[in-house]
């Protein structure tokens, strides 16, 4: 398991139980109905799973990466859709908290601790994916003000939010064109709409949304810090947190998908004995929980170099790409263990397997996690 300190392996277990206890019951009706979460959130807002990744003096109760990631891992286990509610609001707590003016610090991280402000981040457009300096959202100088043209997509969280960091374009004429990058914080009034909520195979429950911005005006003072152009970098180093959260959502997914399984193959009989002791399903299940411990143990890596203040942007795309491979991998030999229950709506097992999909594509395409891997590893052993 994770390396933590006593107070934050207690946490661990407050949020296993409450998983255990109030989440696990009514996770696949919920799922089912595509029901918003409401009660949940609220529990989550008192426990202050919302400030975890907040540190004084804005929150008294900020938590290593490691115990993040397993506090993550466990709201996963549980349902995905959970950690998903908690994963762009603790990236952008992580901007305010590395970039952001005192004011911008003051103002938001003791409101967003508690929840009443929960915060998304706005990066993705129709057009781009992955190619975040490929985006056409331009915020324009008027004045005092920025006025914001544009549009983006799969944004979780956005109807529910307070507040949403706004990757755009503040010098659309920069070359090279990552220097023109900007981050916007952004409160909703004219000209900023939700449009739609995007249906999905998975990680129901919870919104992801397309926005669209009409000569949305927001003051200068919005902008993260007080210099122009650091939005790449600034969202880089986020997303470092980031693709941790997602790598751990992903043990999550894993690790129900494997309890599930275990359980199953004690339960389910075949041939007079428990289908266990058959070699083919004890196979799958040492190498479900083999490929599981070896993820679990690359998330703490990298999650421990996130707090070493080094860059992590290496060991978390290798979280990323190994957890949400072994999670897709774990979930479909869940299915398999279950055979015809496994695609039955009334067992789980078919939840982790359309859940699982979202950790490989989601905060970066595991391709590009390949690039960002290779790029790091050849800067940092260069050929003398």
């Amino acid at each position: 398991m994770y390396e933590l300190s006593a107070d934050e392996t207690e946490i661990v277990a407050v949020v296993r139980d409450w998983v255990d206890r109030e989440v696990k019951p009514v996770a696949r009706e919920l799922d089912h109905a595509n029901t918003y979460p409401e009660a949940l959130i609220g529990q989550m807002k008192r426990m202050g799973i919302f400030g975890l990744a907040i540190p004084e003096p804005w929150n008294d109760a900020g938590v290593s990466a490691p115990c993040y990631a397993a506090v993550t891992e466990e709201l996963a286990r549980g349902w995905m859709s959970l950690a998903g509610a908690v994963g762009g609001h603790s990236v952008v707590a992580k901007l305010l908290v590395g970039f952001g003016t005192r004011e911008q610090k003051d103002h938001y991280l003791p409101l967003m601790a508690t929840g009443e402000i929960r915060a998304a981040m706005a990066l993705t457009e129709p057009g781009g994916g992955s190619d975040l300096q490929a985006m056409r959202t331009v915020a324009r100088k008027d004045g005092e003000d920025y006025v914001i043209n544009g549009s983006k997509t799969w944004i979780t969280n956005a109807r529910r939010s307070q507040l949403v960091a706004l990757l755009c374009l503040t010098d659309p004429r920069a070359e090279p064109r990552h220097r023109g990058i900007s981050i916007v914080l952004a409160e909703k009034g004219p000209g900023f709409e939700v449009s739609r909520d995007l249906p999905k195979l998975g990680y129901k429950g919870v919104e992801s949304c397309e926005l669209s911005f009409s000569d949305f005006r927001v003051p200068r003072t919005a902008l993260l810090g007080t210099v122009e152009g650091q939005g790449f970098p600034q969202m880089m180093r986020g997303l470092e947190i980031g693709r941790i959260q997602v790598a751990s959502r992903a043990l999550g997914v894993g690790a129900a998908a494997l309890e599930d399984a275990v359980r199953y193959s004690q339960e389910r009989e075949s041939f007079g004995q428990p289908i266990w002791k058959h070699q083919s399903v004890g196979n799958y299940l040492a190498d479900m929980a083999t490929q599981l411990t070896a993820a679990r143990q690359l998330v703490q890596y990298a999650a421990r170099r996130y707090d070493s203040g080094e860059r992590a942007d290496m060991e978390a795309g290798m979280a990323k790409l190994f957890a949400s491979e072994t999670a897709m991998k774990i979930a479909l030999d869940a299915v398999r263990i279950h055979g015809g229950y496994g695609y039955s709506t009334e067992f789980d097992v078919e939840r982790y397997f359309r859940d699982a999909p979202l950790m490989i594509v989601g905060e970066g395409t595991n391709e590009i996690q390949k690039n960002v891997i290779t790029r790091e590893l050849i800067k940092r052993n260069p050929v003398r």
